[in-house]
């Protein structure tokens, strides 16, 4: 029998058809918000964009709300590479707060940050479709909604994820 393992997703990862072309066994068992962190959207990417971040505040009011997701451990290489696990970002085992109980779970959490930078518009939309696709709260999704965002100035990037945003 194969190990499984819990992830919890709060960026693009939460929309579970972007989350299985990168780790195919994943499947969403629950949302949860993690406590005293925020949501930033200022992970530096190597397309030159911000990307999601839980990013630790220390005040138990504040929190991310997010998916949690089971997959096979063996695929989590693959998912480490895809996210640049060590190249920006670190694994944390986290308490994701389902309303019901307290789930342990691992999340990839942004060691380089800058607030200067936008997500693309796609990203954005990966992020929001993911939100919906899960049920998040009505005010939530406004907040993920509101951000700002940029177009990629790589029209050809941009139309194949604006294709897979379409095909979900």
């Amino acid at each position: 029998m194969r190990t499984r393992i819990c992830a919890f997703a709060y960026g693009s990862n939460m929309l579970t058809a972007w989350l299985r072309a990168r780790v195919p066994s994943a499947v969403a068992i629950g949302v949860g918000r993690l406590f005293a962190h925020v949501l930033k959207w200022h992970k530096p990417s190597r397309d030159g964009s911000g990307k999601c971040d839980a990013e630790a505040t220390g005040r138990a009011d504040d929190f991310v709300w997010g998916v949690l997701f089971d997959l096979d451990a063996t695929e989590k290489p693959a998912l480490d590479r895809a996210e640049g696990l060590g190249n920006g970002y670190v694994e944390r085992q986290l308490e994701i707060n389902t309303g019901r109980n307290i789930v342990r779970a691992f999340a990839y959490i942004a060691t380089a940050k800058d607030p200067s930078l936008r997500p693309y518009h796609w990203y954005k939309a990966f992020v929001v479709a993911g939100a919906i696709e899960h049920g998040l709260p009505r005010e939530y999704l406004e907040i993920l909604e509101d951000v700002p965002s940029v177009p990629d100035p790589d029209r050809e990037r941009a139309a194949e994820n604006e294709r897979l945003l379409t095909a979900h």
